[in-house]
């Protein structure tokens, strides 16, 4: 694939040969085959369009200085499928399903997993979707399970480099008690509006306050938030907040060099607090944060004046590539050899 600009790469579609598909119909799952169809033949009743039956993830393939490709935390992945599942009362993926179907996918397109030191990957994206005609408001029958791959590079330009997220007090994610917990489309549909507006005032992204007090830190837009302070990796709980892989990651590696880890309510007042802060997730890893402004309530928090992320970030950054990259021993099993 010398046509491709690897070290440029955005993060977005590329066409790539194969994606594969599995079918739920009459009770039982098909077996997962490649189609080279970028396109997907659904009726204009399915549930998916009319009442969000619609479950997706999101995982990465690295090449290794060695020249294997590495998937990272694919079993993670298809267990958080199965909990959107449950979420939306969806037939629930089968877990050899999931990691055939993604290891399937890798393989069949190995050749679009960008070499190793370019900085970009080769992103895995699972979706499941109800396909059964309906017009009342119930579960679909029938489900089509497909995965296709892209390479790209960073999710935000910057890279690992500080940027600057705003709290909008008047928008929410997600409802207390709602699909929050999720990974399912109409979570991120209901950011858009927060999100389209942080960038047009020059924002990377929203960080966004519990739903029910605007007390408390939630979520930071597409990415887990989490702060450094006193050695300890810190990081919040909360009913509506996506379960990050890659924040479950990065509180092992904490743990493993020594940090204590606190994974609590934390209110928007401790910002001035913290030392370090970042957003972490699948397509960023970690996105280090500048600083924080609260423009409706006029207040700022500054956490990197020089521009350079903390040294705690960046070793939680350095560590996790190198696990994801074979640079690094995986004590904890997390990556899958192909």
């Amino acid at each position: 694939m010398s046509t491709i600009d690897w070290e440029n790469l955005s993060f977005g579609y590329m066409k790539t040969d194969f994606n594969v598909r599995s079918y739920f119909k009459d009770g039982k799952w098909s077996t997962p085959q490649e189609t080279t169809s970028e396109s997907i033949d659904i009726h204009m009743a399915a549930t998916c369009l009319h009442y969000g039956q619609e479950a997706f993830e999101g995982l990465k393939a690295f090449r290794g200085k060695d020249g294997k490709a590495r998937i990272f935390r694919m079993r993670e992945n298809a267990l958080r499928m199965q909990s959107s599942c449950r979420g939306i009362l969806m037939e629930e993926l089968p877990i050899d399903i999931f990691e055939e179907s993604v290891l399937k996918a890798v393989k069949l397109n190995e050749k679009y997993i960008p070499p190793y030191g370019s900085g970009a990957s080769l992103y895995i994206r699972p979706l499941l979707i109800g396909t059964s005609p309906q017009v009342g408001v119930k579960p679909s029958k029938e489900y089509l399970f497909l995965v296709f791959v892209t390479p790209v590079g960073p999710y935000f330009k910057e890279g690992f480099k500080p940027t600057p997220l705003v709290i909008l007090r008047s928008y929410d994610r997600a409802a207390p008690h709602g699909t929050g917990t999720y990974k399912i489309g109409g979570n991120y549909a209901a950011s858009l509006v927060a999100g389209d507006k942080a960038h047009e005032m020059g924002y990377s992204a929203v960080l966004y306050l519990d739903p029910k007090e605007k007390k408390y830190i939630d979520e930071g837009g597409p990415a887990n938030f989490f702060a450094i302070k006193d050695n300890t990796y810190i990081t919040p709980a909360s009913s509506s907040i996506l379960p990050s892989i890659t924040n479950m990651s990065l509180i092992q590696l904490a743990q493993d060099m020594g940090m204590k880890v606190e994974r609590r309510p934390v209110k928007e007042e401790e910002l001035s607090t913290f030392e370090e802060v970042g957003i972490c997730g699948t397509a960023a890893v970690i996105s280090p944060v500048e600083r924080i402004d609260d423009v409706e309530e006029n207040k700022s928090y500054q956490f990197v004046k020089d521009g350079i992320a903390g040294p705690i970030s960046t070793q939680l950054y350095n560590k996790l590539r190198a696990i994801q990259n074979g640079d690094e021993a995986d004590t904890h099993n997390w990556v899958t050899v192909l």
